[in-house]
């Protein structure tokens, strides 16, 4: 047709470098969307379709490509209309060129403030240094490539997937919406473009506008739902009711009176949803959001609210379904079928076992028969253990293949028996030919997990008083087989958690337990020499593992669970399940008869004593461990800032305190168990699948089990004593300890002063107010002595200050290496402190910089954004880069020269000048928080006063520029930080805190007085 030729590349007073995508005239797409346009320049004598466009087809309201509407754009902008008629502007595309393009959408599928708002990271300096002129221009350019989304009822993922076949183009017709446009919006009438709007159910439901699609009025369902001139009268598929959600949240209705919104949904998707308002009598938002993994799938951006959740479930018809248990049976066919199925491969190439020199690890099996599942085991040892491995295979009268097992497998140590000798005896026999200085009992019908072996060994030697270590067994069906073992008091024993999911959380661990199935059990191979192996009285087999671990724990050594050693166990696939009963009922009276000394200090048999037995009493050690109930907010991941990193150090610290903690967040973790694991000690018991729903079950079912329970910030404590009073007698009689984390009546006055508010109460009242519910604790923490005297002018005596651990990890980069200014901070919600000194800086002080820093200078503002809060506004000053959460902090800080820190109100202590120092970042803060830290201007950091944003930028200035005073200051927080914030100090202070809290403690002292 025509070639695609730019317009006068007039946008706004100035031409950009290139002329906008959406800017230029597309001849070729003129002609075929106008055909009558072709008779008509014939019949004038006009052969170029952009000449016919600038001297008739504007009038006629055409549009010039497909990514301008002319028509949508006059009638949703009446002003520019009335322009046009006036003959201000030649038409609404010339009106959108000069000025409509900066805060304007300008197609009925796309929404500038939308994009902008989706994507922060869409700054102007980004656009700037791309030549792009505003977010369409960078959403056709690049972004509509990059899957983004430029509107809430088009989802370019979506569309990809669902597009029939003859809507599917090829890579020259760039992204999903350019491709949906050139298609003439096929998709938009066949299937789903967006989670949010059904087409099939709309035209069955509104057959006149299927009609009028036919007559060509609408292109499609979705153009029809977007553009008709009574939106309230529409609904956009099932499971959404104008008239329930008009009824149910009148606030929205006067949003539509006043022209805010076109309807009750649009209000819905743009803002309901993630508020988890209800869109229909039949759906609960707030109930569903709270279930399964919705949270996690949320904050890993697979969906934007709850409510797109529910619908890609309810259409992929997860919704409701039952998922049955995998019966074992058939599980243990499978497991063996499996076996059988390697056996060719296995047999060609053998297995390799030769070792030279002194092995790291032992391995003793015991084999009779079972020859396929005997290969399975050994592949996957071989395949998960690559060091040096002694295997020592013991044939205990086998009469499959597994008499000739050396024809497959080399290397190995062979000891055979002519007669079922059992596993007692035969792994007596084969311990004279360990020597290794670890050695492992391994059953010869599982699956090794990854790595098992290896940690499992650096887990035995972590410690001189670790003597045995086992894992995770896993059943051939995917549930627990044990999660370590319970002894209880009258000789039975008891798998931890069997028949549970093995990603419970009370399964991922580490912990010291009674014993470990002989199944997966390393040892120190000369301690089981002093032991002299099995005791020969439980042969054949049974019972011989407990009780060698009990042996082991009566010297003084610990037996552990590690839940990163995991095994898959095909139970009882090497013995007769009827036998063996009849052999566990024969030595559970032997076992009762050698160790009744042992047994009668624990706990008698129940599954509400699990809890309690799990982790056993130390044997001739010295036990200063408190069980200890930490409740938070959320889940303290480092990556959430606002304190969270406090109590993730807290945490840490009390675990190598040698503590037992159970997390327990207020809010269910929206966080995947991956993130949680890999920021948590693997000590503690993090409860992330319940929230406070659920901490009233909690207490009752651990009754008695916790010293002390530990209660992050103010407000928790103050919701939860209905909880805590109504289950006191679950809970310890002393030892509740209130952490503050910050005291926030100051801080609220401040706001109120910065802000201009006026004061409601004087700060004594509302000190009094905000600890009011504090009585209830034995310990009040502040984190700071500013915080302490707070609390104690509220009336409260029995304070302790614990502020924040920081080691020192200064990066490389000098000076002249540097360049950048840095803000790193959680904004959880907008008008928080960290928010506010964002829009405080970039408003006030960062124009004045402008001329006395050089202009590549950058301000990257870096942390955790939650979800649904709109940084757009903070990217439109061209010196921002807004890039969220970073994972490698370090990189991070060694890039930029200066960490700036305009905290106007906060409470506590700012953990962000503590990390950013620690880093050998130099910072500029806030005279608040200077105070705050307890620094000295002009020795470790340099403070302005918030009242004055000339001073505040002249000591950014001073800072950035001046190799000198940088390098001071980077070297006296440095030491300020080792001298105050070090290690060991704190692990003494939070020593101190417990100590105090034990009740048994405290009846040592009342005793001794």
């Amino acid at each position: 047709m025509g070639s695609v030729i730019p317009l006068d590349g007039r946008v706004g007073r100035a031409a950009p470098a290139r002329a906008p995508v959406w800017s230029v005239f597309d001849g070729e797409w003129y002609l075929r969307r106008y055909p009558a346009a072709v008779d008509q320049m014939q019949a004038i004598g006009i052969a170029d379709a952009e000449q016919f466009y600038r001297e008739h087809g504007a009038r006629f309201g055409h549009s010039p490509n497909m990514f301008f509407d002319e028509q949508w754009y006059l009638a949703e902008n009446p002003d520019v209309a009335a322009a046009v008629v006036a003959g201000a502007f030649a038409s609404g595309f010339a009106h959108y060129c000069d000025d409509g393009y900066k805060q304007r959408a300008p197609h009925w599928l796309f929404s500038e403030k939308f994009y902008l708002t989706s994507y922060p990271d869409i700054t102007r300096s980004v656009l700037d240094r791309n030549g792009l002129v505003n977010g369409y221009d960078h959403y056709l350019t690049l972004g509509d490539r990059e899957f983004r989304c430029g509107h809430w009822l088009f989802d370019a993922m979506l569309y990809r997937n669902n597009k029939p076949a003859h809507d599917k183009f090829g890579p020259d017709r760039g992204g999903s919406f350019a491709q949906f446009l050139a298609g003439d919006y096929i998709t938009g009438n066949a299937v789903r473009v967006s989670w949010y709007f059904d087409p099939d159910w709309y035209l069955q439901r509104y057959p006149d506008v299927a009609n009028a699609i036919k007559a060509g009025e609408w292109s499609c369902a979705l153009q029809h739902f977007l553009c008709n001139d009574s939106p309230q009268a529409f609904e956009p598929l099932e499971w959404f009711s104008e008239t329930y959600y008009g009824a149910t949240y009148p606030d929205v209705l006067e949003g539509i009176t006043a022209g805010r919104f076109r309807s009750c949904y649009e209000h819905f998707v743009m803002y309901g949803a993630v508020e988890r308002r209800r869109p229909h009598p039949d759906i609960d938002l707030l109930h569903y959001y709270l279930s399964g993994r919705v949270q996690a799938d949320l904050e890993g951006g697979a969906f934007r609210d709850a409510f797109a959740h529910w619908l890609s479930r309810l259409t992929s018809g997860a919704l409701g379904r039952v998922v049955e248990p995998i019966a074992e049976a058939q599980s243990k066919q499978l497991f063996a079928r499996a076996a059988e199925n390697m056996l060719p491969q296995l047999a060609r190439r053998g297995l390799d076992f030769s070792v030279e020199g002194i092995p790291e690890l032992s391995v003793i099996i015991v084999l009779h028969n079972q020859f396929a599942l005997t290969m399975m085991a050994l592949a996957s040892l071989r395949a998960n253990f690559t060091g040096s491995l002694e295997l020592i295979l013991v044939d205990s009268g086998s009469y499959d293949e597994t008499r000739h097992i050396e024809r497959f497998v080399t290397g190995a140590k062979l000891l055979r028996f002519a007669y079922n000798a059992g596993f007692v005896q035969a792994c007596n026999a084969a311990l004279a030919l360990v020597s290794a200085p670890a050695m492992l009992y391994l059953n010869n019908d599982l699956l090794v997990g990854i790595d098992a072996c290896k940690r499992a060994l650096a887990r035995l030697f972590s410690a001189a008083d670790i003597g045995a270590v086992g894992g995770k067994l896993i059943r051939t069906n995917g549930a627990l087989q044990e999660a370590g073992s319970i002894i209880w008091r009258d000789g039975t024993t008891f798998g931890y958690l069997r028949d549970t999911d093995p990603n419970a959380p009370e399964a991922n661990f580490v912990r010291e337990v009674d014993y470990c199935s002989g199944a997966f059990l390393m040892l120190r191979s000369d301690i089981v020499r002093a032991l002299g192996g099995f005791d020969d009285d439980y042969r054949p087999a049974y019972y011989e593992e407990a009780d060698l671990c009990v042996r082991l724990r009566k010297r003084g050594l610990k037996v552990m669970y590690d839940p990163d050693v995991v095994v898959q166990h095909f139970e009882y696939g090497s013995a007769d399940a009827t036998a063996s009963q009849r052999l566990m009922t024969r030595n559970h009276r032997i076992f009762i008869s050698k160790h009744l000394d042992y047994l009668r200090y624990q706990h008698p048999p129940g599954p509400r004593n699990a809890v309690h037995a799990r982790s056993p009493r130390a044997l001739g050690r010295p036990s200063g461990a408190l069980r200890i109930l930490f409740v938070e907010d959320r889940i303290p991941l480092r990556n959430l800032g606002a304190g969270y990193v406090r109590s993730n150090d807290i945490i840490h610290s009390m675990a190598e305190l040698g503590h037992l903690v159970s997390v327990f967040p207020i809010y269910k973790a929206s966080a995947s168990p991956i993130e949680i694991f890999r920021d948590m000690p693997e000590t503690v018991e993090v409860l992330y699948d319940r929230g406070m729903e659920q901490l009233a079950a909690l207490i009752e079912e651990r009754s008695g089990y916790y010293d002390v329970v530990w209660i992050g910030r103010t407000h928790n404590l103050d919701r939860l004593l209905p909880i805590l009073g109504a289950n006191a007698a679950a809970l310890p009689s002393h030892g509740f300890v209130l952490d503050t984390e910050a005291v926030a009546a100051p801080r609220t006055a401040e706001q109120n002063r910065v802000l201009g508010r006026p004061q409601p109460e004087s700060l004594d009242a509302a000190l009094k107010r905000e600890l009011a519910c504090a009585y209830f604790c034995q310990k009040i923490i502040a984190v700071n002595d500013a915080d302490a005297a707070l609390i104690r002018q509220a009336g409260h005596s029995n304070v302790a200050v614990l502020g924040h651990v920081k080691d020192i990890q200064p990066t490389p980069a000098t000076w002249s290496q540097r360049r950048d200014l840095l803000f790193l901070g959680a904004i959880h919600d907008p008008g928080l402190p960290n928010h506010d000194s964002l829009e405080w800086f970039i408003e006030q002080v960062l124009p004045l910089l402008d001329g006395r820093l050089p202009a590549e200078a950058r301000f990257t503002v870096a942390g955790f954004v939650r979800r649904g809060v709109d940084l757009s506004a903070l990217g439109n000053h061209p010196r921002v880069d807004l890039i969220g959460a970073v994972d490698d902090l370090s990189a991070l800080y060694d890039r930029h020269r200066v960490f700036v820190a305009p905290t106007r109100f906060a409470g506590g202590i700012p953990f962000k000048v503590h990390e950013a120092a620690s880093y050998g970042l130099p910072v500029v803060a806030s005279e608040l928080l200077c105070r705050q830290v307890g620094w000295t201007h002009g020795a470790d950091i340099l403070a302005a006063s918030i009242e004055d944003p000339q001073a505040f930028a002249d000591a950014v200035v001073t800072l950035y520029e001046e190799q000198e005073t940088w390098t001071m200051i980077r070297r006296g927080a440095l030491r300020r930080l080792e001298r105050e914030n070090n290690r060991e100090a704190y692990a003494e202070t939070l020593r101190g805190i417990l100590g105090g809290t034990d009740p048994r403690a405290a009846a040592r002292s009342e005793a001794a007085s």
